[in-house]
């Protein structure tokens, strides 16, 4: 007798499914081109400062209007591939990211960057929700979809932790705007990949999308990242500071109260009374918040403290980019074994292990144990961690809501890494007291590091208390 199959799985054009392969390969690169760009940008921000004559703070938002546009709109990009198709939304998103990317590249005025960059991040927001519907939608719950998540996570990691290597060689090589125009060709090829190979599939109704929830939780997550971003300049005790993230939190309460009155919500309340979903998206905003960072301070130090070049500093960070995809392609075979709850567990273990051995920098410190070893373990456990969580989130929910939960997770841990970062700048500049020499600024990193440590370790008891026990991936 035939399986049955849910609306959300059934292909709307009738085309016969494309090779399982195929389908994960084309989510697999859109999502590392999304991920690229959150990282790419920093060893090209003094060139676009010299050729632009950007200020301090515009410097500062090259990175963040990517990240604030990245989270704010993630889940109204899920809940639209739920509502009207998960190719489309693809498409659109990667057609967004690409022409922003040309905009960008081609910017001759501050302000023209800066756009660029926030619609870049609008269409990461579409897209990347995306990516991993179509390839659950695409791959049946089990081990085949755990190995496939796991390969959607490496490639993420892997587009994260290659971005300082990929900037150093472009900025090195050509120029600043190429860490941009590189987005061009690549988006170009995948988007024809996509209108040839994916079908198009959504949740099977034709409800209008809650534009009032869409515009709340997008002002409001924007606003809240807007004030904690002040803080690295004005602190947390300013007004400047203090009424944006009021504003933001007004916002988020108002959200609320329209998805528990509207009939049609953006984000349906009753998805936290999932556990799986509820926990994993916390776990992975904590994981998210230390791990983010990493990147982020061992340029910094590579760099400000070590005299590393650009090139250098990304070629330095090489094994731990191999770290995380190892670590991603390992959780999936321990699943089915341990449970994904306990491989959750032990990644962030292993990734505070990480971060406990880097927080003993110094500023003369070897390559070998000042960078390659502690990076190693900090994302071997990032690879290890980001799987099961992932997995568990998108394992209890309806097939109507996978692009909904999607764009839940995403937005965790891209907020997650957004207040993260602004939190550890603040820290790490409270500690230097201003200093700029090499041995106050390791002061400053490795403060960080002791703190992000902490919060990985404040996410294992989460974790151990709250995350389901159940075995994922056991096909």
């Amino acid at each position: 007798m035939p399986t049955l199959r849910t609306a959300a799985e059934i292909p709307v054009s009738g085309r016969a499914a494309p090779p399982t392969w195929l389908v994960v390969a084309l989510a697999c690169a859109g999502q590392f081109l999304v991920v690229l760009d959150v990282s790419v940008v920093n060893t090209a921000l003094p060139s676009m400062r010299a050729d632009l004559g950007l200020s301090a703070p515009g410097l500062q938002w090259v990175v963040n209007a990517y990240t604030i546009a990245f989270a704010g709109f993630m889940l109204l990009g899920g809940r639209a591939g739920d509502l009207y198709g998960r190719k489309r939304m693809f498409l659109i998103g990667l057609a967004l990211f690409t022409l922003a990317s040309l905009a960008g590249g081609l910017a001759q005025e501050g302000w023209q960057l800066l756009a660029a960059r926030a619609v870049q991040g609008l269409g990461a927001a579409v897209l990347a929700p995306s990516t991993l519907t179509i390839l659950t939608s695409a791959v049946p719950e089990g081990a085949a979809r755990a190995r496939a998540i796991a390969t959607w996570t490496a490639v993420g990691g892997g587009g994260g932790a290659a971005g300082g290597l990929v900037g150093g060689v472009l900025v090195d090589g050509l120029s600043w705007r190429w860490v941009l125009l590189i987005n061009v060709p690549i988006g170009a090829v995948v988007l024809a990949g996509a209108l040839l190979w994916l079908v198009e599939s959504r949740a099977g109704d034709g409800r209008r999308i809650d534009l009032p929830g869409a515009l709340l939780v997008t002002a409001g997550l924007a606003t809240l990242a807007y004030g904690i971003v002040q803080t690295e300049a004005e602190g947390w005790a300013s007004a400047e500071t203090l009424v944006p993230l009021a504003a933001g939190a007004v916002l988020i309460g108002l959200f609320v109260l329209v998805e528990a009155r509207t009939k049609v919500p953006l984000m349906p309340l009753k998805l936290f009374r999932l556990r799986s979903v509820s926990s994993a998206n916390v776990a992975m905003f904590l994981c998210g918040a230390a791990m983010f960072c990493m990147w982020f301070f061992m340029t910094l130090y590579a760099q400000n403290v070590l005299g590393y070049s650009p090139l250098d500093a990304g070629l330095a960070l090489v094994p731990s980019s191999l770290a995380v995809i190892l670590g991603s392609k390992a959780a999936p075979r321990l699943m089915p074994v341990v449970g994904a709850r306990n491989v959750a567990v032990l990644g962030a273990l292993v990734a505070a292990a990480g971060f406990g051995w880097q927080s003993t920098m110094t500023a003369d410190g070897a390559y070998l144990t000042a960078i390659m070893f502690p990076g190693i373990l900090m994302m071997l456990g990032a690879g290890l961690s980001a799987t099961p969580l992932a997995a568990l989130a998108t394992s209890g929910a309806e097939p109507g809501e996978a692009g909904l939960v999607s764009g839940l997770i995403n937005t965790s841990r891209t907020m997650g890494g957004a207040i993260g970062l602004s939190v550890m700048s603040t820290i790490a500049a409270a500690r230097t007291g201003g200093g700029g020499s090499p041995e106050a600024l390791t002061e400053g990193y490795a403060l960080v590091f002791r703190t992000g440590g902490g919060v990985l370790l404040g996410g294992v008891v989460l974790m151990l208390v709250w995350l389901p026990r159940g075995v994922v991936g056991r096909g």
